[in-house]
């Protein structure tokens, strides 16, 4: 199982999304999802979401929260174990992204982005005001979701 990092930094309202437009054979193609990342070797979920928030938008966070869990579950792939956090404290100045396009995107907006179908179900705790942690298993067939778990903390 791959574990990866998924942040959605907040400003007056709005999360900082990517718009996947650059990537060839990009299983997120056309998809907006936050910022993050691959966990790498010897690198604890912290120190990655720091590491690929930098990265892919030129910002170093100083206020940050581990939200959730998120299991995704694909015959086709790999299992993948997903930290999802929010920030809302960062430095710095935003740059160009050479995986899509970065965009202030209003909260409200948000859910009527093309995004993967469990996608929304992890936003949609997150834009209810949901302050506990949560766990959240997905369960594809290729791209259909198929079964969806959710526990809260």
């Amino acid at each position: 199982m791959t574990t990866t990092t998924l942040c959605y930094i907040e400003n007056n309202g709005k999360y900082l999304m990517l718009h996947r437009v650059k990537k060839r054979n990009d299983i997120n193609e056309g998809k907006w999802i936050g910022v993050g990342g691959h966990v790498e070797s010897q690198e604890t979920p912290e120190e990655c979401l720091v590491r690929e928030v930098k990265e892919e938008t030129g910002f170093t966070l100083t206020s940050y929260r581990l939200r959730g869990l998120v299991t995704f579950v694909n015959s086709e792939c790999e299992s993948e174990l997903m930290c999802v956090f929010t920030a809302d404290g960062y430095t710095g100045e935003l740059i160009e992204c050479d995986e899509g396009e970065l965009c202030w995107v209003d909260k409200t907006m948000v859910p009527k982005l093309p995004a993967w179908e469990g996608d929304k179900v992890f936003l949609d705790l997150l834009l209810s005001g949901e302050e506990r942690f949560f766990s959240v298993k997905l369960q594809y067939e290729g791209e259909k979701l198929i079964e969806k778990k959710i526990n809260l903390y």
